[in-house]
Parts: C-alpha cells; sequence; structure tokens
C-alpha cells in the first residue's frame, strides 16, 4: 500500500498509479469525459437496478443509503446495485463512501464491480439486465462463475488484520478455482481504512490493462494497484456496488467517466 499525504510531494507513490488517478497516462488527445452523475439525493431507481429481494436503497440529503439483507451468513441477504447504464472502453469511477454499519464478520466485504457483461449464452447473454431475476438471491457464485468483470474488495469486516483491498477478474471456470484463478496479485492486507461512520473519497480506475483504487481520508490518499495483463481484457459493461449480508453505506456525488 502507498500512502501520501496531498498537501506535499506525491512521494511514495509510483508516478503510474498518479498518471492514471489523474487521467495524464494515455495521449494528448484523449481524456475523461463525464458519462454519468448521481449526487445520491435523486430517485435511485432512474440510473439503478438492484439485485436482493431483502436490499433497501433510500435517497436523502446525505446520499444513497444502500444496505443489504439483515441476515448474518444468509445468501438471500446479499445485494447488488446495478447502473442502468453501460460503459465502454477505459474508464474512471469516483464517489464519497460512507460506511454506515458497525459488522464484526470478516467475510462481509463491499465490491466495486467494473465493467461487467453475462457470458453471452443463451440463459447468460451479455446485458446483465436480461438475467437479473436469476439473481433475485444474490449468491455470490451466480457472478464469479457467470459473469466477465473486474472486482475489487474493500471495506472488510472484523479483526484490523483481516483488513483488506483485492482485485479479481471473473469468471471462475468452477467453484474449486474461484479463489487461486480470479486473484489478481498483489492482496493489499491489514488496511486501516473504512471505519464506522468514516467517509472516504473513493476513485477507481481502469485504464488498459492497468487497475488502481484509491481512497482519500482527512487529506491523505491511500492507493492500491495492480497489472491486469495476465488476464482476458475487460472492455464494456456496467458498474455495481455488492454488498455481502448486513452491511450498509451511503454513496455520494457518483461520477463515471470515460474516454472519447
Amino acid at each position: 500500500m502507498f500512502v501520501h499525504d496531498v498537501k506535499w510531494k506525491l512521494a511514495g507513490i509510483s508516478i503510474l498509479t498518479v498518471l492514471l488517478l489523474s487521467g495524464c497516462a494515455s495521449s494528448a488527445s484523449s481524456e475523461w469525459k463525464l458519462a454519468f452523475s448521481d449526487s445520491g439525493s435523486e430517485k435511485w431507481q432512474e440510473g439503478w437496478f438492484l439485485e436482493g429481494a431483502k436490499a433497501s436503497v433510500v435517497n436523502g440529503e446525505t446520499g444513497m443509503t444502500f444496505s443489504s439483507g439483515p441476515v448474518p451468513l444468509e445468501q438471500a441477504s446479499h445485494a447488488v446495485l446495478w447502473t442502468k447504464q453501460s460503459f465502454s472502453g477505459d474508464i474512471k469511477i469516483e464517489y464519497d463512501y460512507t460506511r454506515l454499519d458497525s459488522m464484526t464478520n470478516e467475510t462481509a466485504v463491499n465490491i466495486l464491480y467494473v465493467q461487467a457483461t453475462g457470458l453471452g449464452a443463451e440463459e447468460l447473454p451479455n446485458d446483465i439486465f436480461k438475467s437479473t431475476q436469476q439473481r433475485e438471491v444474490p449468491w455470490m457464485k451466480s457472478y464469479f462463475l457467470n459473469m466477465n468483470t473486474l472486482h475489487i474488495s474493500y471495506s472488510t469486516t472484523g479483526p484490523k488484520r483481516s483488513h483488506y483491498v483485492a482485485a479479481r477478474r471473473y469468471p471462475a471456470a468452477d467453484l474449486t478455482h474461484f479463489q487461486k484463478e480470479t486473484q489478481i496479485q498483489p492482496i493489499y492486507e491489514n488496511i486501516d481504512l473504512f471505519q464506522p461512520s468514516e467517509t472516504c473519497h473513493i476513485t477507481a480506475v481502469k485504464e488498459g490493462r492497468r487497475l488502481v483504487f484509491s481512497a482519500e481520508r482527512d487529506g491523505k490518499i491511500h492507493s492500491f494497484d495492480w497489472d491486469c495483463s495476465s488476464f482476458p481484457p475487460v472492455t464494456e459493461g456496467r458498474i455495481g456496488f455488492r454488498h455481502m449480508w448486513a452491511r450498509s453505506s451511503c454513496y455520494k456525488n457518483i461520477k463515471i467517466y470515460t474516454k472519447k
């Protein structure tokens, strides 16, 4: 993990990571263009669809509160909130994230899905909205076996030693291969972020075969990056927020950019 204070020089963080986050890594003729914006205070149904019958989404002045079902260790209490819009090419995702729950089960993570599509089969079309009814109970396996997407897990719960930020590339061949087959190295461990009631500004960038995830808190940026070149490229799809059981967070000032 790299940490730097934004008031000082960008020491301790790779130049490539800085360029990716700022949008300067590509050619001068290519720049980020706003493709999606949601303050979090407007009606969420206009821009999103929800998977998980026990989940809830509530808009308010402080943002969009997304809560999964209340029962720990219950598959039906997972939830995923997807953009209705799909995005192609390089992508940058930004939002203000506040953890609201005090969950202690270390398997209860939050996940950011970056450009998700189906596998292209008749029962799993590229457009995941067409198969959304199959995920009314949002089992994790329904996603990592049946989708092409990048996955960033963060805001993990439990003792500090179990807190991590990690990336994966779906799909896995089967259940037994998920853990090793989809993992993009490295795994960042012992992360001191995303405590209850704590707000971070999240930025995630997928540019070419590089993936970067950063969380800004109290003027400091904590940045994590991965080289995805050993996996097939992900080029298009929807953006999703996944909550494992009994998680609740507030999302505000969500913005998604693409390269034009």
